[in-house]
């Protein structure tokens, strides 16, 4: 990504390698620039490909189309991706002042491009011999299970991979427990696997790739054109214009900046660090320590991917689970954006007061001259909104709003997408997508495994049971069944990119809450959210990481500050699975409902700043910030009792400080006088 320069900083935003260093995507290969023309050539065409692919559908079907699309993107992962190191003996190819693909690379590469296009030579046989695979079929299978495990080692680390051979050990083995066993099966021999991999719907080319392939690497090609358009400097100058002068600014103008600059990136940490790189300069100056500084930047660019109009890569894929337009996922996300952002807000202005911030000077443009001479930047993602609400596909949406901003882009002389430029955006685009393409397909191994043996129902019985053997009352089972499947979700994107988390959760984790009466909705979306908030969960917390390596503040503290910011959006989540009311918080009912609980939710969100930022009117005290723990949890519990009661406990604190501020106002006046 390359956002510029802003105008207020002078800073450069950081490179694609910079970014790389801190993703849990591993960073790529530099390639000698023949050989990045040759792979940004095949890429620009795989996009343009799947461009036209939108309007002019293969006629053999998706599985087909998905064929092509791994057999056209797992070769250019395994060149582009650096693999184990091995003697040089054995990669004559490696240059001295470039990190070329070395032999054995190239061999994997090859290989790749002959299993992923076998299955097209008599595709509708292959599909029929799936009950009884030939040899030829298995063996394929398998060398393309064993690359695919290694793109996605490349690309993420050896977690997900280790995880999917845990999996398939499973399927393999899983008929020898003992059948009194919950996760027992009837056993699956090696050709069984290898089929349910290939040649069904639900392996390889299941949904999690469908995903990649029609919706994710369309986004992706539609935020580089928009970078390489100029909206990415635009939404940074605009964010830096559009506050000046009030203490609260700097970090007004970076809550901004991330929420905008997030629609361009699609990544929580790359908006991060773009974010950080040019922000921190101005945030130094208005007077903001380092680690609440790089929290506050960690918070701005994860909030980016859990908000609309892009949201991450996850919602594609709950749109897809549900079988919903993503116009009605983008819904869901609407007010718990309102309440995540409101949090944030609230943060900034306790810490303005706390640390003493002083207003900065970060631009000397003005906000409505930039949005009159740059405002169509925004036209792009106004028409995807629109043309889905009257029920035009997405992936058709985001084509169109493609062709719109390419043609924008000639309003702007110095961002013109022509020639180079626009190569250089259709390659971006498919490159992008790599590491993700190679996430979904391995991901897939989990979801044929856990549809074959039934392991999602089997794991639910077992999660509900152990809250059931410690209490028989449902709320009680309900809110032990809810904690234990947030940690395992925070736990799980520790170690695998949040669109692995979420899939591996959605068929693992979900089943448990909707067995005891959550919706499906309610369900996929709270492990989303805490899916996307493991890039700021101590203790590895990538985001936090990236911006205190900017601000040069200490880690751990950075971590603690980032988890403040985001703090709501670990607790509004729960109203979600464990109240009724909780629906209307996803944009689901009445839109009284919608109002009330949207309301009483922000009032819960202030209480939770109380606790977090310690501040009111003055500097809250410990009774007050513990009177407001319990305040918080009531209100979203979001039920009428525990409401009235939230609302007197906050009411309380509130009183509280105000009469010690009104003693210490009291006080300097006492001592004025004196």
């Amino acid at each position: 990504m390359t956002v510029g320069v802003d105008s207020g900083s002078g800073v450069t935003a950081p490179s694609a390698e910079e970014l790389a260093e801190y993703e849990q995507e591993r960073p790529a290969r530099r390639l000698r620039p023949a050989l990045n023309l040759v792979i940004s050539v095949w890429c620009a065409i795989v996009s343009v490909g799947v461009l036209a692919q939108v309007f002019f559908p293969l006629p053999q079907g998706t599985q087909f189309y998905l064929v092509i699309f791994l057999a056209a993107i797992l070769p250019i992962t395994l060149l582009c991706y650096r693999g184990l190191k091995v003697p040089a003996v054995l990669n004559p190819f490696k240059a001295r002042t470039h990190d070329d693909p070395g032999l054995i690379d190239w061999i994997l590469a090859i290989v790749a491009l002959a299993v992923c296009v076998y299955p097209l030579f008599g595709f509708d046989g292959y599909l029929e011999r799936r009950q009884e695979p030939t040899t030829l079929d298995v063996v394929a299978g398998a060398v393309l299970l064993i690359l695919l495990l290694e793109a996605c080692r490349r690309t993420t680390g050896w977690v997900l991979p280790a995880f999917s051979l845990v999996f398939i050990a499973y399927a393999y083995y899983g008929g020898y427990l003992p059948y009194t066993w919950s996760l027992a099966h009837q056993g699956f021999n090696f050709d069984a696997i290898i089929a349910q991999f290939t040649m069904g719907t639900a392996g390889f080319y299941g949904t999690p790739l469908n995903v990649a392939a029609s919706y994710i690497v369309l986004f992706t090609i539609y935020g580089a054109v928009l970078d390489y358009s100029g909206a990415g400097k635009f939404f940074i100058d605009l964010s830096f214009a559009a506050f000046k002068r009030s203490r609260t600014a700097p970090g007004r103008t970076v809550t901004l900046a991330g929420f905008l600059l997030g629609s361009v990136s699609g990544s929580g940490t790359a908006t991060a660090v773009s974010l950080g790189t040019v922000s921190w300069p101005i945030l130094r100056r208005a007077g903001y320590p380092p680690e609440p500084a790089g929290g506050m930047l960690a918070a701005s660019g994860i909030g980016a991917i859990l908000s609309p109009p892009t949201l991450g890569a996850a919602a594609f894929i709950i749109a897809e689970f549900l079988q919903v337009s993503y116009l009605k996922v983008l819904g869901f996300a609407v007010i718990p954006t309102i309440l995540y952002y409101l949090g944030i807000l609230l943060a900034i202005e306790i810490d303005a007061r706390k640390h003493g911030t002083t207003s900065a000077e970060t631009s000397q443009q003005s906000a409505w001259r930039l949005l009159l001479r740059f405002g169509y930047h925004f036209l792009s993602l106004f028409v995807i909104i629109a043309f889905m609400a009257v029920d035009i596909p997405p992936f058709k949406a985001v084509v169109y709003a493609v062709v719109i901003q390419f043609a924008l882009s000639f309003l702007d002389r110095s961002h013109r997408l022509t020639g180079r430029p626009l190569f250089n955006a259709l390659a971006q685009g498919t490159r992008s997508v790599l590491p993700v393409a190679a996430t979904c397909a391995t991901a897939g191994i989990i979801v044929a495994v856990t549809t074959q043996t039934g392991l999602g129902l089997n794991l639910a019985e077992i999660i509900v049971g152990a809250a059931r053997g410690l209490t028989d009352n449902h709320t009680v089972v309900l809110i032990l069944t809810v904690l234990l499947s947030a940690i395992a979700v925070l736990i799980l994107g520790l170690a695998v990119p949040v669109t692995a988390s979420f899939i591996i959760a959605a068929v693992i984790i979900s089943p448990a809450l909707v067995h005891l009466g959550v919706t499906q909705p309610e369900a996929y979306m709270f492990i989303f959210y805490y899916a996307v908030l493991s890039e700021v969960s101590p203790p590895t917390a990538l985001a936090a990481v990236a911006t205190a390596a900017i601000t040069g503040g200490k880690v751990m503290p950075t971590m603690w500050q980032a988890w403040k910011y985001t703090l709501p959006a670990f607790l509004v989540p729960f109203a979600f699975v464990l109240t009724d009311n909780g629906s209307y918080l996803l944009g689901q009912g009445s839109l009284v409902g919608m109002v009330w609980t949207t309301l009483v939710s922000m009032l819960a969100v202030a209480a939770l700043a109380v606790v977090t930022g310690g501040w009111v009117f003055v500097k809250a005290s410990r009774l007050e910030r513990a009177l407001c723990v319990p305040a918080a949890a009531l209100l979203l519990y979001l039920a009428p009792v525990t409401i009235t009661a939230g609302i007197c406990l906050l009411l309380v604190a509130v009183v509280l400080n105000l009469v010690r501020r009104q003693r210490q106002a009291s006080s300097v006046e006492g001592t004025v006088a004196s």
